[in-house]
């Protein structure tokens, strides 16, 4: 299993940068990415046909910034509560605050940076996306708990990660329409089969130290249970779409679709770095599932 810790673009920066950035997952972007798609989602899902292109792009802008410091703030917060975990599994045993090469007061100060960057871009929004916005902290703040007391943090993760279609929503139309909801939770079910692809790369160490996982309730089912995670996925964006009276554009699912099949198709639990390559390839799958709603 490969650690955490790897060689990329930070290890080019001066060393007293390396820990903090590493702590931010700043040298793995894929995270950002998993949880700003849901926010484009939300704001194609919700834009008012006559709302103006440069409005759009502001506040997509504005969600590119919070999806990267929230996300970066979650790492931190998660790597706080799991440090005595992270120790013991092999594949996070050299994240910063698990190695010492950063304190405890040091984390707790640039998670509070992070949260005050992302609380100035989120009083942007609107009052309604800020109330919403405001409502995922009890999510966020419960998730590392989830693994301890439920064989589905996955499934909690889903509800945390894909808030922001609500919040997309919300800040682009001052409203969430049934639609919406539906578009949510269509990313719950996609976050639910790609976690669940990743945990399987901390299967063993995760039973040895009794952490739960999807992955370790479902094992040799995993495959058959992401199938069906990531078809829901695909039925919730039709109903969404239909909902919407634009019918036509589900032919533009087809492609993510596709993706799912083939993602299932090479899906094998017992190599962590397939997984990982995998997990990964949700960036694309989730810009796909973007194509029937920027066309609606």
């Amino acid at each position: 299993m490969t650690p955490d810790a790897r060689t990329g673009w930070v290890d080019h920066l001066p060393p007293g940068f390396r820990p903090f950035l590493r702590l931010m997952r700043a040298d793995r972007l894929i995270g950002v990415w998993l949880l700003f798609l849901p926010c484009v989602w939300g704001v194609l899902i919700g834009r008012p046909d006559a709302t103006p292109a440069p409005d759009i792009y502001r506040l997509l802008g504005l969600f590119a910034v919070g999806a990267f410091v929230m996300r970066s703030a979650g790492c931190i917060y998660n790597d706080i509560v799991d440090r005595d975990i992270d120790a013991q599994v092999t594949r996070t045993a050299d994240r910063p605050l698990a190695a010492g090469t950063v304190t405890l007061p040091q984390a707790w100060a640039l998670l509070v940076v992070l949260c005050l960057v992302g609380l100035a871009v989120l009083v942007q929004l609107g009052p309604l996306a800020i109330m919403i916005g405001l409502g995922a902290l009890g999510l966020v703040g419960a998730y590392p708990f989830m693994k301890r007391i439920t064989w589905w943090p996955q499934a909690w993760l889903g509800l945390t990660f894909n808030w922001g279609v609500l919040v997309g929503a919300a800040a682009v139309s001052g409203s969430v329409t049934p639609a919406a909801l539906v578009v949510y939770a269509a990313g719950v079910f996609w976050t639910l089969a790609y976690d669940t692809i990743y945990a399987h790369q901390d299967r063993e160490d995760d039973a040895m130290v009794g952490v739960k996982s999807s992955a370790r309730r479902l094992g040799d089912a995993s495959g058959t249970a992401v199938g069906l995670f990531f078809g829901l996925t695909i039925v919730g964006m039709a109903v969404a779409l239909m909902l919407e009276g634009v019918s036509f554009w589900l032919i533009l699912l087809a492609p993510a679709a596709a993706h799912f099949v083939w993602q299932v198709a090479q899906l094998d639990i017992d190599d962590p770095d397939q997984c990982l390559a995998l997990f990964k390839s949700n960036l694309w799958a989730g810009g796909l599932l973007a194509l029937p709603l920027l066309a609606a």
